[in-house]
Parts: structure tokens; sequence; C-alpha cells
């Protein structure tokens, strides 16, 4: 590319500015990839233990069904009372750009439990209440998990652009500061010796 730009000093001025401009670029690609991978790998951690919470509340869960199931008989007609879930809301906010989802579940009350006591027992309360623990760790699992998507996506694009101006354009732009410099210079000194020699010839006469 160097070889098609005429060596002039204006073209220098514009070659060493873009250089600056993707040096300036790549350093602020690299820090936001690390700021993004730091932010993931925090999540990771998070996700891994919520995985191992969710997995013993849903065991949890479904033995105290099982148990409610045995000392009660099926209790699908209870399970039908239970209404569907419709409190979650999304939010988004931004890092470094990207736009990371916040998810929210409305907490129950503890008080409006939607069957009666009469004919039930602690074994369908704990299943009850083990099934809503599930749900609000499942809400974050899901928030965290997208997350960590949204986030390796950014960073592989962020890594993509670095990469390209690190083994591109960097090196593109420094040949070509450097063949205008190299040709300016040769220039100067072709200028200089005919000057020279213009001076040897008018001292002789």
């Amino acid at each position: 590319m160097a070889e098609q730009i005429f060596p002039t000093k204006g073209n220098l001025i514009k070659a060493r500015k873009t250089l600056s401009l993707c040096r300036l670029g790549y350093d602020l690609m690299d820090r936001k990839r690390n700021i993004l991978i730091r932010e993931m790998m925090n999540l990771m951690d998070k996700a891994k233990d919520l995985r191992g919470t969710i997995e013993d509340t849903y065991k949890e869960a479904y033995e105290a069904l099982q148990y409610a199931n045995i000392t009660l008989g099926v209790i699908d007609k209870i399970a039908e009372s239970i209404s569907a879930e419709n409190g979650i809301t999304v939010s988004y906010r931004s890092v470094m750009g990207v736009s990371i989802p916040k998810v929210s579940i409305k907490q129950p009350d503890v008080r409006e439990i939607p069957y009666g006591f009469y004919s039930t027992n602690s074994q369908l309360d704990k299943a009850f209440v083990s099934f809503s623990r599930v749900k609000e760790i499942t809400v974050v699992l899901a928030e965290v998990e997208n997350c960590i998507f949204r986030l390796a996506a950014a960073i592989k694009k962020a890594q993509k652009r670095a990469n390209a101006l690190q083994n591109i354009l960097i090196p593109r732009y420094e040949d070509m500061v450097k063949y205008i410099v190299d040709s300016l210079e040769e220039k100067e000194r072709e200028e200089f010796s005919r000057l020279k020699v213009i001076k040897a010839y008018k001292t002789r006469k």
C-alpha cells in the first residue's frame, strides 16, 4: 500500500495521524477486552455456584413433593390452583458498551399461600417454598448465563478488531510512514546534491 501513496509531507502528516489513531484504537480495544473478560470470569464463577445450588434445591423440592403426594394423595388439583408466574421483569445496564440484562422477579408474599391449610400438610408447604426458591434461582441463573453469552460475543468481536488493528492496520501505516519518510529524505539528499553541484559550477565560473 505504501508504494501507492505519493510521498509528500501532507501525506506523511495524514499517515502519522491515522497510525496514532490505530494505536489508540488498539489500546482501547485491548482494555475493553480485558474488562469484559474479567466481568465474564466473575459471572462464570457465579453461574457455577448457582448451578450447584439449583440442583440441591430441585432435589429438596422434588423430595418434599414426593412426600406430599404420598401423604396427601396426588396433588394435581392443588397444583392447578397455583397461577403461572407473571412477575418477571427485564432491565438492562451497560458494561463497556455491551447491553447486559438484569432480570428480577416479584417476591411472593408468604401470607398469600394459594391453597388452604385444612387439607394439606408441612410437606406440601416445604415443596411450595422449595419450588419458589427454584424459581428465584432460575431467574438469576438465566440472567447470569445470558450475560455470559453476550459478554463472550462482545469479547470475540473486540478481539477480532484488536487483531485487525495490531496485525493489519498498524503495520500497514507504519510501513507507509517509513516509506514516505525514506522517500522524502532521499529527495532531500538528491536536492542537496543538486544544489551542491550547481554551487560548485557557479564557483568555477
